[in-house]
């Protein structure tokens, strides 16, 4: 079963023998500094290298607040700590790719931080999807017979399906066409996968159909994520639309500010190129969707034991796992299904709008409170139509495609325009109400009447004839470790703090357990969700070059950084899902 945005035990513990790795290059950096020669020719390089040795210092002291912060569960101050621990040596001026203990410390350190931001920093700002079962994940807890009736009418509809991918009838795919249509959560949970593919159907086809693949694969996004693009696998690390591990060889890229496995049309193409290539391996479409739950060298072994190239005698002969069992008969039930909707209960869905979006390129950071800001949108919807983003902004110096609601990119470029390119990524644009005063718009952001007056060059404090919106210049998140608890002030509601902090009401009356809107003067609140990590042996993550022979076993298997890749095939399997190694399909 997938959690969502909530591995915070496997994060935190995943993190543990990185935590002592950046203190070894800063020691290293503090001696090598400390070993410079005085000459002359080389006082520069000295130089640098004290410099070096103090960013990194520096960037070792955030990121040690930002675990400390985290393990007392403080995650809002946490973020603080490791963006802040980024950015110094993002802002440093010093080329990191060519600087060896600058590039080790940032590698190690994005690393960290993206572990912690995609699997944990998100659950405390209202923007993580609910936590629901797959198919896969709740079909692989029951066990269910076949019933005759059902195996022998998907048959007669079988004859008339139309479907680029072949079908089948069998025991096993019956089984679960059965479970699916007769059980309650079974059901429900195929028409709530089916309902939010309505989003994304389109644009799946879309991109199956450019990479030549058949459209129908489509329905294997069913069984790894229900559709979900931010789903995350606990025990594995896999995420996304299509669950892939971080550094899979197929896998969209990623960085500090991004990971496009959490993008639907990016991790969408990455997925097809990656079942295309296990299908010209293996020749067998069957084959290629078990190759991508197991991998494709444990599919060619197993082939190679038994001399059947066939999904089925495999099954049979019990030379797979029993997830992988499960894997292709549930994605090929759900696609008679689906293809077959008023038979089994499906003619009812209310399949969720496509979706249509404005996209913009940006290679500037821009905080996506204030890019919701200027459209006039929540930013929970802008956050939704970007997935991807790890750190609630968007990349400084890269190009970046920022999508926005349909109709908006017009303004968007207007209003942003107004704003200083260095300042986008913390300040914020606020539409007046009426009766509105700059008193209770700095009182809203935290910021000075003086401070709003002069970035929007306004004459007058009290007469704001005219004037529809104004530029709020917010500062910075520091780095200390405050910014899980505030201290409420006059005029506070729960409505202010929730937009103020970039959290919902609903998780503040909860967190702090509260009823209704009002809150006192010097009360303090939460503002990020108060966590409570308790650590388990068996969720130490073990890096191994080897398949592991056990597919059921509760240890979570790593992926391998891109220079440490083993030269087998290792298991993708949700139970245990480990990095692909395309090339190496034999052993």
């Amino acid at each position: 079963m997938l959690v969502f945005r909530a591995a915070l035990t496997v994060a935190f513990v995943a993190l543990l023998p990185i935590a002592a790795f950046p203190s070894a290059l800063a020691q290293s950096a503090v001696q090598a500094s400390a070993q410079a020669a005085p000459s002359s020719t080389s006082q520069a390089e000295s130089l640098t290298q004290r410099h070096v040795a103090q960013i990194i210092q520096d960037v070792e002291a955030a990121y040690q607040n930002g675990l400390d912060n985290y393990h007392n569960g403080h995650l809002a101050a946490a973020k603080s700590n490791f963006d802040y621990a980024v950015d110094q040596m993002l802002t440093c001026g010093i080329d990191i790719k060519s600087t060896p203990d600058l590039n080790a410390e940032f590698e190690h350190i994005v690393d960290a931080v993206n572990t912690l931001e995609m699997d944990a920093l998100k659950q405390g700002n209202g923007l993580a999807p609910a936590t629901e079962p797959t198919p896969v994940g709740l079909a692989n807890d029951v066990t269910f017979s076949v019933d005759p009736a059902i195996r022998a009418e998907a048959e007669a509809q079988l004859k008339t399906t139309q479907s680029d991918l072949p079908l089948v009838m069998n025991d096993y795919v019956a089984s679960y066409i059965n479970f699916f249509s007769k059980n309650k959560a079974g059901h429900a949970t195929i028409v709530a996968s089916l309902d939010r593919a309505g989003r994304y159907k389109a644009m799946i086809q879309r991109v199956l159909k450019e990479e030549g693949v058949p459209q129908d694969l489509i329905y294997q996004a069913v069984a790894e994520s229900g559709f979900r693009p931010q789903a995350v696998n606990p025990r594995s690390g896999a995420g996304g639309m299509w669950q892939f591990m971080p550094g899979d060889a197929y896998a969209p890229p990623r960085s500090a500010w991004y990971d496009e496995r959490f993008d639907p049309e990016a991790s969408t193409r990455a997925y097809a190129r990656y079942i295309k290539y296990l299908y010209q391996q293996l020749g067998d479409w069957y084959l290629a969707m078990a190759a991508y739950d197991w991998g494709a060298g444990n599919i060619q072994r197993a082939v190679q034991r038994t001399g059947f190239a066939d999904f089925w005698e495999l099954y049979k002969r019990n030379n797979l796992p029993a997830e992988t069992k499960n894997y292709v008969p549930i994605i090929l039930a759900v696609t008679i299904m689906a293809k077959n909707p008023k038979q089994y209960g499906l003619d009812d869905l209310t399949p969720d709008p496509p979706l249509v979006t404005d996209t913009v390129q940006t290679d500037y950071s821009v905080g996506l409170p204030l890019a919701a800001d200027l459209v006039g949108a929540p930013v929970q919807e802008v956050a939704a139509l970007n997935p991807s983003l790890l750190r609630g902004a968007t990349p400084p110096d890269e190009t970046f495609t920022l999508h926005l609601p349909a109709g908006t990119k017009d303004i968007f470029e207007k209003r942003i325009a107004e704003i200083p390119v260095d300042k986008r990524r913390y300040w914020r644009y606020h539409t007046l109400a009426p009766d509105e005063t700059l008193e209770d718009v700095a009182r809203s952001f935290h910021v000075s009447v003086s401070e709003i007056a002069d970035v929007n060059q306004l004459t007058s404090i009290s007469n704001l004839s005219g004037v529809g919106a104004v530029i709020v210049p917010v500062a910075p998140a520091s780095a200390s470790s405050s910014t899980t608890l505030y201290r409420a002030h006059r005029g506070d509601t729960l409505v202010t703090i929730a937009d103020r902090f970039g959290v919902t009401v609903v998780q503040l009356r909860r967190w702090n357990h509260l009823r209704g809107t009002a809150v006192r003067p010097g009360q303090k609140l939460f503002v990020a969700e108060p966590v409570h990590i308790h650590f388990s042996s068996q969720h130490t993550r073990h890096h191994s070059s080897s398949h592991r022979s056990s597919h059921h076993t509760s240890h979570p298997t790593t992926a391998h950084h891109d220079g440490e890749r083993s030269s087998q095939q290792t298991s993708k399997s949700k139970n245990t899902r480990n990095s692909h190694h395309p090339g190496k399909v034999s052993s």
